[in-house]
């Protein structure tokens, strides 16, 4: 016992000094910044194997950036918000915590609606749909990835040895209680797989053959399912998920090839397993063609 404790003490010691590692080489990281004050600057994790990003949020923010063609630079330092989330932006000095609300923000600021073919009904729908794969799907997929099984999480995070035991071992934990909080944590296996298969089924059934979630035109939606569902079909690789959207919901695939072909033609340049992978980090995007129109 006095082992296990002794053992329990020294990880809790090294996981404070990277993080407090880790804070000091954030703060240095918001001294590099050199930008024009309309360009938005997008903290994120940093790319991934199979996808721009090991979370659906960054993906979904950023495809977002990419669909209003906003200037925007990303800072893949890993740096956290003071809400200790991520990813956040600073746009004009001020920064804004929390995908959705980092949304709202730059269509307010700059005038931009991906919306506007939508009847409120429709972007009601569009709203239930969101919240329903980003609060509940998600969810599911949490549990999937760090269950007793964590093989599959460990092909995705891009990390190795101590680094990758110690991340896998602390978010574990972490979403063991924000899952058992939420309320989907106390269910069994089999009822967390039930509701995991009827929203998947749902989403397919309303996107039909639709080429984007709400019609024949992309909207703001579509930012948010491409960031959750790609997670299922190229981070979640021979899991439950993803095995179960290939074999019964292939309109789901072609969804998200779809979404990569319009958003992300550069999207084998932003995968650290592709040859032609460079890193972006300080890049700014959308500038110049901003320039040129204005």
């Amino acid at each position: 016992m006095f082992l296990q404790i002794f053992i329990a003490g020294i990880v809790i010691l090294i996981t404070i000094l990277i993080c407090r590692l880790g804070s000091f080489l954030y703060r240095w990281s918001t001294k590099r910044h050199n930008v024009p004050p309309d360009v938005v600057i997008l903290y994120q994790i940093g790319r991934g194997p199979f996808a721009p990003s090991v979370s659906p949020f960054p993906l979904k923010l950023e495809t977002f950036l990419r669909m209003t063609k906003t200037p925007y630079v990303n800072d893949h330092s890993g740096k956290f918000s003071s809400k200790r989330k991520t990813p956040w932006i600073e746009y004009d000095g001020k920064s804004i915590a929390d995908s959705q609300f980092c949304i709202d923000y730059i269509k307010k600021k700059r005038g931009v609606d991906v919306n506007g073919d939508l009847s409120p009904s429709d972007q009601a729908v569009a709203r239930a749909f969101q919240k329903m794969t980003e609060e509940n799907l998600y969810w599911t997929m949490c549990i999937e990835m760090f269950g007793e099984d964590t093989s599959t999480v460990e092909k995705v995070i891009p990390y190795k040895g101590l680094k990758l035991w110690l991340t896998i071992w602390f978010l574990k934990r972490v979403i063991k209680k924000e899952t058992w909080g939420h309320g989907i944590g106390r269910h069994t296996q089999d009822e967390v797989w039930t509701i995991a298969v009827d929203d998947m089924t749902a989403i397919s059934n309303f996107l039909g053959n639709k080429e984007f979630f709400m019609g024949s035109e992309p909207s703001e939606v579509d930012c948010a399912m491409f960031g959750m569902l790609s997670m299922i079909i190229l981070n979640m690789p021979n899991s439950k998920h993803d095995r179960y959207v290939r074999e019964n919901l292939p309109n789901i695939v072609r969804y998200c090839e779809r979404m990569k072909q319009r958003f992300w033609p550069d999207w084998e340049s932003h995968i650290l397993t592709s040859s032609k992978y460079e890193n972006d980090d300080g890049k700014i995007y959308f500038k110049s063609q901003e320039e040129k129109t204005s």
